[in-house]
């Protein structure tokens, strides 16, 4: 395991204890998070013209990358960074929460098999909360912070009406803090980050905060989920 993503290990270790963490690593099925249940968006779009794309931004893009690798639909997730410009667009400098940048997913689909609002649905109810400022889970820093970058004013429109949808329904106890601004470009994250959840499903980090996203896709949204999940470097995964 890379070096640069000890410091998840870290913080998760800081916020669960180290035994919980040891503990987490033997029976990582006893980590959970509690299901979040929310009603698809009110307002949506038809896409035409082959595969879109869909920047978005919850925490580490470990767990972000690897919900949307099962959803049906996706043809490719990839981690990697939006926000900041290309010169920043490196871990190191990304993790100091002073690049601008947001770790972030781009998440490409087949609007004939899965919309932008149900993507939306997903990132909202299981990617993570949506509530939390500037941190998820253990990760804080604006890097970490839920952002929703649009590709069209399509995008926007229904992302802006899905959030005060949430918000008037009263879905989370806090109000939503996601931002909802223009994708000025997206850089793809270090090698090593791409597919981790994938390759370290045992990793402690993986196991507490991010299987149970991919348990809870499956539970919650059964049609959209696949269990093959859309690598991006799929001759490192053996079966």
């Amino acid at each position: 395991m890379p070096s640069r993503s000890l410091s998840r290990l870290t913080l998760c270790a800081a916020a669960i204890g180290a035994a919980a963490v040891a503990a987490f690593a033997v029976a990582p099925s006893r980590a959970a998070e509690e299901a979040v249940i929310i009603p698809p968006p009110a307002t949506d779009f038809a896409e035409t013209g082959g595969i879109k794309t869909a920047v978005l931004a919850g925490g580490c893009f470990w767990g972000v990358q690897g919900v949307f690798q099962h959803t049906a639909g996706v043809t490719s997730a990839v981690s990697g960074y939006s926000g900041g410009s290309k010169a920043t667009a490196d871990y190191t400098m990304v993790s100091t929460g002073s690049t601008g940048h947001a770790e972030s997913v781009e998440v490409k689909y087949d609007p004939q098999k899965i919309s932008y609002g149900k993507i939306l649905q997903i990132f909202f109810s299981v990617v993570h909360d949506p509530t939390q400022l500037n941190r998820q889970g253990p990760d804080t820093g604006t890097q970490y912070r839920s952002a929703i970058f649009t590709t069209s004013a399509e995008q926007k429109k229904v992302a802006d009406a899905y959030i005060a949808q949430l918000n008037a329904a009263k879905v989370y106890k806090k109000p939503i803090v996601t931002k909802v601004g223009p994708l000025e470009a997206f850089y793809p994250a270090e090698s090593y980050h791409q597919d981790y959840l994938t390759l370290h499903p045992n990793q402690p980090y993986i196991a507490y905060n991010d299987i149970p996203k991919v348990e809870n896709l499956k539970k919650i949204f059964a049609e959209n989920y696949v269990e093959k999940p859309t690598l991006v470097n799929a001759a490192k995964v053996t079966n």
